[in-house]
């Protein structure tokens, strides 16, 4: 961070702290939200902030298990195996003071599959969405589809009415850097409502008093105000001196310092998210490294050579001070699909790795820019810096570029990088989640944060059969054997499952959500 930003910070800091009540939560994190369109960005942070302004018609609780929101119940019909029927939870309201009914839902869902949305993976099942009455909703699927509920818990529902009137019907073009009235202004039926919105410096929110679920929530916490400190050193200076309540990242190295502290606590817990590296393996060749007229990452030897080259104990011991488990597929273990076999740690074997860059032509090594984010995942930088350190040893020079999750997705998207950083983690505890959106080709309805260029047709059509397979047991088999060519293939270099580390004051009464996505209508606060 520049040194112009931690003046801001600072500033931004120490008058939110003079403002601050008994009733107001002040939340850091390194990173912002991206946008607030609801359907713009698939991306943790972006999604933990709309929750508290926009509401899904399902979501999950801390132990992972469904619970009612927008919708009290939903079920396959009973006389058609291809319509899951929603029920609407009635007299809820949008912050504008309309009722929210199933016309905007079935706008909210039409407008999250269009081109443009980075939703549209989890909606590609779905032929139509009709409104049988104000408070019912069919989603009719090309085929049985037992799972569509799982892929609901980030579909946020927009009031038509206000969309329209505000010309922001259209889904945000975030890669293009669009910019729309949803961009920075929100009308949600959720527990808060936006107050005021400055992107990468801070965004308040309020209680909503119109809130359908007052006296079914704690709702303890009136005011949020959300200032996002992408330093670390002045993320945990912040809380231990007071001036935030809440820090969803606390950096490894100062676990010690801020669990000790008076007045503070961590809370720990596994999260629902793999790290990993892409490469771009689909081109004939590629434009971030030295080789001329070829692509290194075509051959899966090299491949292999970079997975083995990784020693993910040593980042677990020193980059991540033991707060990671190493990975071996880009699956964490709450999803349909993770086995302990396949998750096995990859062996660090430098000799073989080697042997394979000498057998693919490779034996005096190339050199490759690796992209990299610096404000999205724990120690995301520093886990890159000691990655470039490990592929030295079998003769990969590696430029590190690190920038901001801003400037970084859109490279991926956009397919403007060849070797990159990325967390990925599965909300809908299935593996179908991660196919559709990381191994499926590139396309306008699948594969959007696939930017390694892979494409099989046969691959494909298995993953697209997984949206209509009721026999569960068949539909493993066919997980397990995406996740055969996925592992044979090398397509994704694993690094470690993430570790969460929430620390807060001791007022502060929540529990690590495994999404990482605090929801503070739950949040409950004594003041010290």
């Amino acid at each position: 961070m520049k040194p112009r930003h931690l003046l801001l910070a600072a500033s931004v800091l120490a008058m939110t702290a003079a403002a601050a009540s008994a009733e107001t939560i002040r939340w850091a994190r390194a990173g912002d939200s991206l946008t607030l369109d609801p359907h713009a960005q698939n991306e943790g942070p972006t999604h933990t902030v709309a929750h508290q302004i926009y509401e899904p018609l399902i979501i999950r609780d801390t132990s992972g298990a469904f619970e009612a929101a927008l919708a009290t119940d939903w079920a396959p019909k009973a006389d058609d195996p291809n319509v899951w029927v929603f029920n609407l939870r009635q007299g809820v309201k949008f912050h504008d003071g309309a009722d929210m009914t199933a016309e905007d839902v079935v706008f909210s869902f039409e407008r999250a599959k269009t081109d443009d949305s980075d939703m549209k993976e989890l909606l590609n099942s779905i032929v139509e969405i009709r409104a049988v009455d104000d408070y019912t909703i069919e989603f009719v699927t090309d085929g049985p589809n037992p799972i569509l509920p799982n892929n609901l818990t980030n579909l946020f529902i927009m009031d038509k009415g206000w969309t329209e009137a505000n010309n922001t019907v259209k889904v945000q073009d975030f890669e293009g850097g669009e910019t729309t009235f949803a961009t920075t202004n929100a009308n949600g039926t959720g527990p808060f409502r936006l107050v005021s919105r400055e992107p990468d410096v801070k965004t308040v929110l309020a209680q909503f008093d119109g809130y359908w679920g007052q006296g079914q929530f704690p709702l303890e916490v009136t005011e949020i105000v959300y200032t996002p400190i992408q330093n670390a050193a002045t993320r945990v200076a912040a809380l231990l001196s007071g001036e935030v309540d809440f820090i969803q990242d606390v950096p490894v190295q100062d676990l010690g310092r801020v669990a000790d502290a008076d007045g503070l606590v961590v809370k720990t817990a596994p999260q629902n998210r793999v790290i990993f590296f892409g490469m771009n393996s689909g081109d004939a060749d590629i434009a971030n490294d030295n080789v001329d007229g070829k692509n290194p990452f075509a051959d899966v030897r090299v491949r292999r050579a970079v997975n083995m080259a990784i020693n993910r104990d040593a980042i677990r011991q020193v980059v991540m001070r033991g707060q990671s488990q190493p990975a071996g597929m880009i699956a964490p273990p709450f999803v349909n699909g993770w086995t302990a076999e396949m998750d096995g740690m990859a062996a660090t074997d430098l000799e073989t790795a080697k042997g394979l860059m000498q057998e693919a032509g490779y034996g005096d090594g190339f050199s490759i820019q690796l992209d990299c984010p610096n404000d999205r995942y724990i120690n995301d930088e520093a886990i890159c810096q000691a990655a470039v350190g490990m592929l030295a040893q079998i003769g990969i020079t590696v430029n590190l570029d690190a920038k901001p999750k801003a400037q970084h997705f859109p490279l991926i998207n956009n397919l403007e990088t060849d070797f990159y950083m990325l967390g990925w983690g599965v909300p809908t505890y299935d593996s179908e989640y991660i196919f559709n959106f990381l191994v499926h080709t590139k396309g306008d309805q699948y594969g959007s944060w696939n930017g390694t260029r892979y494409s099989n047709p046969e691959l494909d059509e298995k993953i697209v059969s997984l949206a209509s397979n009721t026999d569960l047991a068949a539909r493993n088999a066919t997980i397990q054997e995406i996740w055969d060519v996925v592992q044979d293939e090398v397509l994704y270099i694993p690094i470690h499952h993430q570790v969460l580390n929430w620390g807060m004051k001791s007022g502060v009464g929540i529990e690590v959500d495994p999404e990482d996505q605090p929801k503070f209508k739950y949040f409950t606060w004594q003041s010290s």
